[in-house]
């Protein structure tokens, strides 16, 4: 898949982390007190992120807006099937995630 659509530095390489099932890669991107808003709900990101990557995955990118930030496309799950999702990545002045908000799109 070609990330280059995704201008954003730190998300691009947060994103390719996570199509890599690399959890400790991934991690490194993000605050220690990272937050996840799932559809607009709070769940616990840590639990999401161990738990998920490596078993879901963006299967294309459709779209990419907020200057590099949020990424729109289709999402394989092992769980839950094949739909359209996005992620949306909110960086502080440090560079690092500290807000990751997903969901269907």
């Amino acid at each position: 898949m070609d990330t280059n659509k995704i201008t954003n530095n730190t998300v691009k390489e947060a994103f390719e982390a996570w199509q890599k099932g690399d959890s400790q890669l991934w991690l490194y991107f993000f605050t220690p007190d990272a937050k996840l808003l799932d559809d607009g709900n709070p769940r616990d990101f840590i639990k999401f992120s161990t738990n998920a990557i490596g078993h879901e995955r963006f299967t294309s990118i459709d779209l990419v807006e907020d200057n590099g930030q949020s990424v729109y496309g289709q999402f394989h799950s092992d769980t839950w099937g094949n739909f359209r999702t996005y992620f949306k990545f909110h960086i502080n002045s440090a560079g690092k995630i500290y807000l990751l908000e997903i969901g269907q799109a």
